[in-house]
């Protein structure tokens, strides 16, 4: 078993990068290599700019090359309560926002010709408790009514003909999600870049970013430096660089990820035979999905723990056995890969876009960010040309949260409390 990323080893090596120190100046250096920074790169350089991207690893190598693998329509809320909140305008608007970042996703893949089995299957979102289907057949009733016309309540009754597992009592379907192959994508999306006049980085992590008097950048890196008109931060909760106002507005949860060996097709066509992204209604659930080449990608937050090669490891034994609870047929199937990364969450679990010290940032996208990273890549290319209306999430405060200062010490109650509330709802 590998304690690495499926996504990441099964990937084309990036062949586009910098391999020169950097100097000089630029239109814009963007901060981070994932997918936000190299769909920014990619829309600012196809418009002419000059655009350097900083990556302290390897591209894609964070959250956005560690994650399920799903690109998913729809809030990570239930919208009738964010509409309550918000109101019906505003959570239909970021409802619609993700509609849009899935097609962003599709219509770079079609542009530029990205070999990363995309594909339009759907999303399931499982009743783990007969109790549950009640809440998502309400939850589908307002959605039809208001936002998506393309969900529809599977019945207890038919959730085999889905999931060949006795786990679920039913379950909710959105019609436009989709997934792919998460490394294939993220090299794809940044040799597009490279092709198109972006200079890419890696192993670059940036050290200091300072203002000059005549409002551009000096970026520092360890490859070198650059003068900079624009800065965008697409970094996420990076531990790396003078980002600490960013680090205590956002707390990074692990999420954990096994992936069995090939599986037997006619195996799969019995326990997911439409091949769709599934994920359950738990607090502290869990998500899945299969391979092109018909393995079965298993995930969830089995431990509220950071992530590390051990905790990986303890954490991929609590996955392997809820596989076997889930799917009795794959408790004996050997897991080849196990993986965990890291969730930016924000406080209310929608993405934070906007302005800092003069600086662009886009990030915080919470468990949803696959999708919504690469949208907001192209939306801040936008925004950085003087369209702010463009950005959905521009009238959101953003306080700190009480209390962090950049470690999450209080994951473990946190985890102890969404379990609890498993249990008792």
């Amino acid at each position: 078993m590998k304690l690495q990323s499926y996504w990441l080893d099964t990937a084309p090596l990036f062949t586009g990068g910098e391999q020169e120190p950097v100097s000089g100046n630029v239109d814009v250096a963007v901060v981070g290599g994932g997918f936000t920074g190299l769909a920014s790169a990619l829309a600012l350089a196809r418009r002419g700019a000059s655009v350097a991207v900083f990556e302290a690893g390897r591209v894609v190598g964070e959250a956005s090359g560690r994650n399920g693998g799903h690109c998913n329509s729809g809030l990570a809320h239930d919208f009738g309560a964010l509409a309550a909140k918000i109101g019906t305008e505003r959570a239909r608007a970021y409802y619609r926002a993700y509609d849009a970042a899935v097609q962003s996703v599709e219509d770079i893949v079609v542009r530029e010709g990205i070999d990363c089995d995309f594909v339009r299957c759907g999303k399931l979102k499982l009743a783990a408790k007969p109790e549950h289907y009640s809440k998502l057949a309400r939850a589908c009733e307002r959605l039809a009514r208001e936002v998506d016309p393309a969900v529809e309540m599977i019945p207890a009754e038919r959730i085999r003909d889905e999931v060949g597992s006795d786990a679920f009592f039913g379950g909710l379907l959105q019609k436009t999600s989709a997934q792919m192959h998460m490394g294939k994508f993220g090299v794809g999306l940044a040799e597009a870049a490279a092709r198109h006049g972006a200079r890419i980085l890696e192993r670059a992590p940036v050290t200091a970013i300072e203002r000059r008097g005549d409002g551009s950048y000096e970026v520092v890196s360890a490859r070198g430096s650059v003068r900079a008109r624009q800065v965008l931060l697409a970094s996420g909760n990076s531990t790396v660089g003078p980002f600490g106002w960013f680090r205590r507005r956002m707390v990074s949860v692990g999420s954990f990820i096994i992936t069995t060996e090939p599986l037997d097709p006619a195996l799969l066509d019995r326990l997911v035979p439409h091949r769709r992204g599934y994920v359950t209604s738990k607090n502290v659930g869990n998500y899945f999905r299969t391979t092109a080449d018909n393995r079965l990608v298993f995930g969830g937050r089995a431990r509220f723990a950071m992530s590390n090669p051990r905790s990986d490891e303890k954490s991929g034994q609590i996955l392997r056995a809820t596989l076997g609870t889930v799917f009795p047929e794959l408790a004996d199937a050997r897991i080849d890969y196990c993986w965990g990364g890291l969730v930016d969450m924000t406080a209310d679990r929608l993405p934070r876009a906007g302005q800092h010290g003069g600086m662009f940032y886009s990030m915080g996208y919470s468990g949803h960010g696959v999708q919504m990273s690469v949208h907001m890549g192209e939306i801040m290319a936008d925004v950085m040309a003087g369209k702010a209306e463009a950005n959905p999430w521009r009238e959101l405060e953003w306080p700190a949260i009480p209390g962090h200062f950049g470690k999450p010490w209080f994951l473990p109650f946190v985890g102890a409390y969404y379990r609890f509330q498993d249990l008792i709802h």
